[in-house]
């Protein structure tokens, strides 16, 4: 078996591995003998008592670091990447694939297409199934890696073939039967492309993710984005105001139903669907749990009740305070009516919310999560008046970094608004407690990391 190795980022404070005196740019190669393909082969590990790390430190000098510890007690470290051996790349072609639409010359990490369900069952990361191998069905088993994200896209095997564009894509039901041979759970997607996998198709697919619950948790159902950077021959539609509509009511039969029968809506819209037709967002009841959040799944609605479950802020402004609200434009319009409530507590506080349309990407793609640095300062300079504060949305940045996808990075902005203070904001009760109260409140993202995993209990063997 080849060697892998596990490159060490960040060592937690107070934490075993502190103990244990090792420092960002240490590798972990063995534990107790045993090579690691990646952090579950790791976490699997540890879940003994006795320990024996084998540890290459940047000069290249190993050392074997033996120790007891809890079975259930973390190493405390972050690693450059979740897998040792290399991400799983995807080998499709779908007509479309987002990363195929993102603008040239971007970062290249930005480029890497996984379809690796280590990825998925870490992260969260939608696979295909089209690149899995009888070795790891085996190892989904053995480590019982549930539960996995699928983007089904429909189960319809002929229309999968053309979508995916692999003839592997065929094979979407045996697969979905391997993963509950191997009692696995499996949270399940859609992108949704007008006169493409909707009406008819969409009915078939939910009818068939329906039929095989428990196994499936969720049926998450989103409408395809198309950037202005798309060069894909194949014809591509988005959904109009009408056809959000009917998408919405075809998926609001089956969500009545379901909740007759279960208690649980099951299916759930992306947000983009209710703002497309214009209308309001479901309740809070209606997402359950919220068991695709991650995915931007009841983004909008969680948004809304985090604000209306923040306790009251009693602050007051002595003196006039200015904050700028940055906000995609599909988003814009219930930040406006949180930030109208503010003010209307708050009387010396005045806030504009100013939808950035994506230049970078085209005015279709609107989601605050895709807004770049660039288009944001341009957003910014455009306005005229007082400004105090800018609040931005966190979705923005990348995941434990102060950088936005087209590598300008918070600090860029910072120094094009000296007098602003800049504040990322990511959920409803921040946004509450940075309006009432903008002289406190400070986001800092200095402890959060790209990935920690989890806890060893869950590989115990």
């Amino acid at each position: 078996m080849k060697v892998y190795k596990g490159k060490i980022i960040r060592v937690q404070p107070d934490s075993l591995a502190e103990e244990l005196e090792l420092k960002a740019g240490d590798s972990i190669i063995e534990v107790n003998g045993q090579k690691l393909r990646d952090i579950i082969d790791l976490s699997f590990e540890l879940a003994d008592e006795e320990i024996e790390l084998l540890v290459e430190h940047p000069d290249g000098e190993r050392e074997i670091i033996a120790f007891d510890k809890d079975v259930d007690e973390e190493l405390g470290v972050e690693f450059e990447s979740a897998v040792f051996d290399g991400i799983q790349r995807c080998k499709n072609h779908c007509v479309f694939c987002f990363v195929d639409m993102i603008a040239p010359a971007m970062r290249r990490t930005l480029s890497i297409k996984d379809d690796d369900y280590r990825m998925s069952f870490l992260y969260g990361n939608f696979i295909t199934l089209t690149n899995l191998k009888d070795n790891d069905y085996k190892r989904i088993e053995q480590f019982h890696l549930s539960p996995l994200f699928v983007s089904v896209h429909t189960t319809n095997p002929d229309l999968r073939v053309k979508m995916l564009r692999t003839p592997l894509a065929a094979s979407i039901n045996e697969h979905l039967d391997k993963l509950e041979a191997a009692g696995v759970e499996y949270h399940t997607q859609v992108v949704l492309c007008a006169d493409l996998n909707d009406g008819e198709e969409l009915e078939r697919t939910i009818s068939d993710l329906v039929n095989r619950r428990p196994n499936v948790l969720s049926l998450a159902i989103v409408p395809v984005g198309i950037t202005k950077h798309r060069r894909d021959k194949f014809p591509l539609k988005q959904f109009d105001r009408a056809g959000a509509g009917e998408v919405i009511e075809q998926v609001s039969r089956w969500q009545e139903k379901l909740r007759l029968e279960t208690g649980k809506t099951f299916i759930y819209l992306g947000d983009e669907f209710y703002f497309l037709a214009g209308r309001d967002i479901p309740p809070e009841e209606y997402y359950d749990d919220f068991p695709q959040l991650d995915n931007g799944i009841g983004l909008t609605r969680s948004f809304i009740s985090d604000w209306q479950t923040e306790e009251t802020i009693n602050s007051e402004y002595k003196d006039p305070i200015h904050l700028d609200v940055i906000a995609g434009t599909s988003i814009a319009p219930v930040l406006r009516a949180l930030a109208d409530e503010a003010m209307n507590q708050q009387k010396n506080l005045t806030v504009r919310v100013l939808p950035v349309v994506n230049e970078y990407f085209g005015s279709t793609v609107n989601v605050s999560g895709l807004l770049t640095g660039v288009d944001i300062i341009n957003a910014l300079k455009a306005v005229d008046g007082e400004r105090d504060g800018v609040l931005i949305p966190e979705s923005a940045l990348r995941s434990g970094e102060d950088i936005f996808l087209d590598d300008v990075t918070l600090k860029d902005i910072r120094k094009q608004f000296p007098t602003s203070r800049i504040e990322p904001v990511q959920s409803g009760s921040e946004f509450k407690r940075a309006l009432l109260d903008f002289h406190s409140y400070h986001k800092s993202r200095a402890e959060e990391t790209n990935y920690m995993w989890q806890s060893n209990a869950g590989y115990t063997k």
